[in-house]
């Protein structure tokens, strides 16, 4: 079996300790951080975020060992600019017009193309890369694990608030991200040369300067021979950071497998597939999702079983096991969204949610 390396990356919001609001200091914890983290963290386009990044993981018990230790290295960071830090998709009261864009070259032309759409894109993130051997593969494991991204999705349902309003989602991270171009689930590619055209031809045509603009849900990277996930609202607890990366791990290697047995995992369409997504957006874990061979609707917590079932004859090989299993221990808690609303249903006060988030994002960690 290939390796199937394993890259992260976690976007976190700055935060003040005594408004609770976002606050765009976030360049003083890059500069203090490329000391020691050098190229692992970086700006982001709004001054209220920070991304940290792993290096190249061979499994998922060195993804958590990269991932413990950037989060300490940045929760330190912050609180020596007396700024708390954040993980959810959306922050629960900020206001993305009050927030402050990073000067850099590729945000002026960023917000110079997509004016409102860009500033208003104050979301935070998930990104996994999974390791792969070719891009011709890489193409066909993409097709077929389209199928489980809002399964996966569900489970990292992180950002019910914007703008200081419940907004009826468990996600509506995603809702805001939509108004981008080139984003939700890709289309099926019947090779890598075909993705690769569709790519030369938006160059060619002056939408996009490279393949990092391409903003899908889940990507061959333009850049590195991996499949990047996309999809996910950053979660609270490294736990939840790590059992989603063992997971798409797990289906990158089962779907290779089943690849190389000369068996196939029949790819949906899209359009059926966005279905699937939108409830997941909209009740995160407490969604029926469709069961497009079945044509049924069923309950996600049998289909989170079926999914640990699927992939239940490669997680020994990569040793993960352990980590992909933690997916019942979401179930159980419920997800970010879900204890967000807890909080906030027993308080009617969005400062305390936020409390409860900067608490959680350091869960075991102190």
């Amino acid at each position: 079996m290939p390796v199937f390396t394993l890259g992260i990356e976690e976007e976190f919001q700055t935060i003040d300790p005594e408004t609770r609001e976002l606050r765009s200091h976030m360049s003083k914890i890059v500069e203090g951080g490329e000391i020691i983290l050098q190229e692992r963290v970086k700006a982001e386009m709004h001054q209220a975020v920070v991304e940290v990044g792993t290096n190249i993981c061979k499994n998922i018990q060195e993804a958590r060992q990269e991932v413990t230790y950037l989060r300490k290295m940045i929760l330190d960071l912050a609180d020596n600019q007396n700024l708390k830090l954040a993980a959810a998709g959306t922050h629960p009261i900020s206001d993305w017009q009050a927030q402050l864009i990073t000067p850099n070259e590729r945000y002026d032309k960023l917000i110079d193309e997509m004016r409102d759409v860009a500033r208003s894109n104050l979301i935070f993130g998930l990104h996994v890369h999974v390791g792969i051997e070719s891009r011709n593969e890489g193409v066909q494991i993409m097709n077929a694990v389209r199928y489980f991204l809002p399964h996966i999705y569900a489970l990292s349902t992180n950002s019910p608030f914007w703008c200081g309003r419940n907004t009826g989602f468990k996600s509506y991270r995603s809702k805001v991200f939509d108004k981008f171009p080139r984003t939700g689930i890709p289309d099926f590619f019947s090779s890598a040369a075909e993705y690769d055209e569709y790519i030369n031809l938006l160059v060619k045509t002056g939408c996009i300067d490279n393949g990092k603009k391409i903003w899908w849900d889940i990507r061959l990277h333009p850049f590195f021979d991996t499949i990047e996930f996309r999809i996910c609202d950053v979660p609270m607890r490294v736990d939840e950071t790590i059992c989603l990366a063992a997971l798409m791990q797990a289906l990158v290697a089962k779907i290779h497998k089943l690849h190389r047995q000369n068996l196939n995992f029949r790819p949906y369409r899209r359009i059926l597939i966005n279905e699937n997504k939108w409830r997941a957006a909209r009740y995160g874990i407490e969604a029926k999702l469709i069961d497009f061979g079945k044509q049924q609707e069923v309950p996600y917590h049998h289909l989170a079983q079926e999914l640990l079932d699927f992939v239940d004859d490669v997680v020994d090989d990569l040793g993960s096991r352990h980590e992909v299993e933690y997916l019942n221990n979401i179930l159980e808690m419920g997800t970010g969204a879900d204890r967000q609303l807890s909080v906030y249903n027993q308080t009617q006060d969005l400062t305390k949610v936020v409390d409860y988030i900067v608490q959680e994002t350091s869960f075991g960690l102190r």
